[in-house]
């Protein structure tokens, strides 16, 4: 059983890629739809309602939970892996949807110890679209710099439009907000055209068209919930461990949310009709986490 989180309703694009290319797997799906998004939260309030969530998961019987949410992994998930994993949960593993993004730019694995050289062919300037809070990170310049220091990184935050596509705005409202954001992208790059445009949010598989309209012709888009499934596919089969196949076995959903509400705007975002549950992450709150006990009680 593997556990996919996210802040609200995006990581619902990353699990149907996910379900689609590994049919023969059981997901279990949390998005805490009372407390995101998270894209304009503070980092330490962010890792800790991440740690809780992720807990929760591992609870319900996952042994491996895939951060399906840009903010929350380029966030939290090092330090998850680094100082809460291996004294909590030395068994389990988590994963992002950052790293597919930075290895398919860079042409190299997360794990390699030098940088690559330049090859003909890869991009040599990488536009970045995302929420706030993952721009504010810099994970995605730093780490694709780790990997080619040679690509230019340009970011553009975009921090109203989950609000828009969460709240169903009409479509000439998207695309317009949407050019904005790349009219601003486009200034920083002085008007030369991106080799590559990494949307760094899930949700914007959804208005991907509208970015593809507005971005100048020839800019590639990579697909986040393709890349993350194929990743999670190849890591499935490095660590056969972790996972089991078991196609009897039924997806589950569950929020923290209002079910009902959540269950209609999720299948919108699924592409299929989906019944979420209702669960409480409180339970995660120790004595030894006082920045999620604080939160739970704000």
């Amino acid at each position: 059983m593997i556990g996919v989180f996210d802040s609200g309703f995006g990581g619902l694009t990353v699990l149907r890629a996910l379900h689609d290319a590994l049919p023969d797997r059981r997901f279990v799906f949390l998005g805490d739809h009372c407390s995101g998004p998270y894209g304009n939260r503070a980092p330490d309030e962010i890792l800790a309602l991440t740690r809780r969530a992720t807990g929760t998961l591992f609870d319900l019987g996952c042994r491996l939970v895939v951060l399906a949410c840009n903010t929350a992994a380029s966030t939290s998930l090092r330090r998850l892996q680094q100082d809460w994993l291996p004294n909590a949960y030395p068994d389990h593993r988590i994963l992002g949807v950052v790293v597919p993004m930075v290895e398919a730019v860079t042409g190299m694995p997360w794990m390699a110890d030098l940088p690559a050289r330049p090859a003909e062919g890869r991009p040599q300037t990488v536009a970045i679209l995302a929420t706030r809070q993952t721009v504010l990170s810099n994970a995605y310049p730093v780490e694709i710099g780790k990997r080619a220091p040679w690509v230019k990184v340009v970011q553009q935050a975009c921090p109203r439009l989950v609000d828009l596509i969460e709240g169903g705005a009409g479509r000439d409202a998207m695309a317009a907000m949407v050019r904005r954001y790349v009219d601003d992208l486009m200034e920083k790059l002085e008007g030369r055209a991106p080799d590559v445009v990494m949307l760094g949010c899930t949700h914007y598989p959804l208005i991907q068209d509208l970015f593809a309209a507005a971005l100048p012709t020839g800019a590639a888009i990579l697909s986040q919930p393709d890349l993350s499934a194929r990743s999670l596919a190849a890591y499935l089969d490095r660590h056969p461990d972790l996972d089991q196949p078991d196609s009897a076995a039924p997806q589950r959903f569950y929020t923290t949310g209002d079910p009902d509400a959540v269950s209609r705007l999720g299948s919108v975002f699924f592409g299929r009709t989906v019944r979420f549950e209702s669960i409480s992450t409180a339970r995660r709150i120790d004595g030894a986490d006082p920045q999620v006990a604080s939160l739970s009680m704000a």
